[in-house]
């Protein structure tokens, strides 16, 4: 392998796709040109490659009247066909040996960068390869205007093995394992299935928990939950598709396709009863009470129940066909 991950020769290509998250873009792309180093040397260079994903909230023009202030900044664009394709794109055009995935709507601290690559060169000296990549943590905040002083919360944590959220890898692995499958065009899942490909390649996961990245969403109102149950139908249908490439007990798991998570789900929503509509009452008492994280975690009671019939749903299609 090269040295590019012991510390002298790295050079980062950021990979952002886009679509339609301007407000939330302009902060990501700040803070990525706001980097600070402790130790300059181990990096050579960094560049931010922002793939929009064919969007309709002026993204590109502001761009261009703003270049000058983003200086590590590429953009490409393409027809909107999702963030496989668009981080797909993004590898291509990247001329970095290390790839970090994040999302258009992560704020990353100053030490971002210097924290990947720290963790890179401890890997390295660790596993005595490049076989691995690096996972930052991710912290979701509402918190429009300072979202980098929202604090850890055990809603935060997850055990995915590949989430694009945070992530540091060699360039040549993503290649190896022939990238993100363009077949997942709707909500969910693309990232997971590369996950199981480089993991059957023999890539570990090293956590990379100084790598801090801010997931902004607005906070949670009864008008959102028209889109978060069709993304949750969508997942579920992604699922299957993840499933049909890799039929194991462990992405059956992942994608909630159990009678387990049949029954759980069902009882726990009481077949359906609970749903949107029975209790949005009681989600807005929740969210006038100024809890509208507490809300949407109540309100994922129905929104898995949608998640479960969606997987089944799909299945029962792919089987008929």
């Amino acid at each position: 392998m090269s040295n590019s991950i012991l510390g002298e020769n790295v050079f980062f290509s950021i990979v952002i796709p886009t679509y339609n998250r301007l407000p939330i873009l302009e902060k990501c792309l700040r803070a990525l040109e706001n980097q600070e180093f402790n130790n300059k040397k181990d990096i050579k260079d960094y560049e931010v490659i922002l793939v929009d994903d064919g969007s309709t909230d002026g993204t590109l023009n502001w761009l261009a009247t703003h270049k000058d202030e983003f200086p590590h900044v590429h953009c490409f664009e393409q027809v909107h066909a999702g963030p496989a394709a668009a981080r797909n794109l993004g590898v291509e055009k990247a001329q970095g040996d290390t790839i970090i995935f994040i999302d258009s709507d992560l704020v990353v601290l100053s030490n971002f960068l210097q924290a990947h690559t720290n963790a890179l060169i401890q890997g390295k000296e660790k596993l005595g390869s490049d076989s691995f990549f690096t996972y930052g943590a991710v912290i979701n905040t509402s918190n429009f205007a300072n979202p980098t002083a929202e604090p850890y919360k055990i809603t935060d944590f997850s055990a995915a093995f590949f989430a694009t959220g945070n992530v540091a890898i060699p360039k040549h692995w993503l290649v190896k394992a022939g990238l993100f499958d363009n077949s997942f065009q709707l909500y969910g899942w693309e990232d997971l299935e590369l996950g199981v490909r480089l993991k059957n390649l023999g890539l570990k996961l090293i956590k990379c928990p100084e790598a801090v990245g801010y997931h902004w969403h607005p906070p949670f109102t009864l008008q959102q939950i028209p889109k978060l149950i069709d993304q949750e139908i969508q997942r579920g249908r992604m699922g299957v598709l993840f499933y049909q490439k890799h039929s194991t007990w462990e992405v059956k798991m992942m994608i909630q396709m159990t009678w387990f998570h049949r029954l759980l789900w069902g009882i726990l929503s009481l077949n359906g009863f609970l749903n949107e509509k029975t209790m949005s009452p009681f989600l807005q008492w929740l969210i006038d009470l100024g809890k509208p994280q507490l809300a949407l975690e109540v309100a994922r009671i129905f929104l898995n129940w949608y998640n479960v019939k969606g997987v089944y749903a799909a299945y029962a299609e792919m089987r008929s066909k």
